[in-house]
């Protein structure tokens, strides 16, 4: 079976995924609603991240239950620059393309989500669809509002 396989990939991908909204949080922190919003879609994958570790062992694979934590030093200096540019124009091209790589490495996400619920149903292991079933939803979710991010920003961003 492969399935060990495709977990540890999906651990990896929420994991840096986790990571990406991080950043994109502290980077855009003047900007409350992606720096509120990312903030709370970051839990949801390191809390993916550990209900992956935990079905994983069904499969013989032994997986962190935490994420990585990024480097707290270059969050300071995101935080900094954040606050000095917050306002600049080319802050809104920034933001366009942190949504861009938040909702490619979600849509990622979500397809190995989806190859995970259907080797799940393929080998009848109830444990494993229910978390594919629990989790998938917020990774959809995730890609969706970055995608909402994008066409809400756009505009603005691209025409003034």
């Amino acid at each position: 079976m492969r399935i060990g396989t495709v977990l540890r990939e999906l651990h990896r991908s929420e994991s840096d995924l986790a990571h990406l909204l991080l950043v994109v949080s502290d980077r855009h922190r003047v900007d409350h609603d992606i720096h509120d919003v990312a903030r709370d879609l970051a839990g949801w994958s390191r809390s993916h991240v550990r209900e992956i570790a935990r079905v994983a062992r069904d499969f013989g694979e032994d997986l962190d239950p935490e994420p990585a934590p990024g480097n707290r030093l270059l969050g300071k200096v995101r935080d900094l620059t954040s606050e000095l540019t917050g306002r600049l124009s080319a802050t809104g091209l920034l933001l366009l393309r942190d949504l861009r790589e938040v909702y490619l490495r979600a849509a990622g996400v979500n397809s190995d989500w989806d190859l995970l619920a259907q080797a799940a149903q393929g080998i009848r292991h109830s444990g494993l669809l229910a978390v594919a079933e629990e989790c998938h939803p917020e990774t959809r979710r995730q890609m969706q509002w970055a995608e909402g991010k994008l066409k809400e920003s756009a505009t603005q961003v691209l025409v003034t």
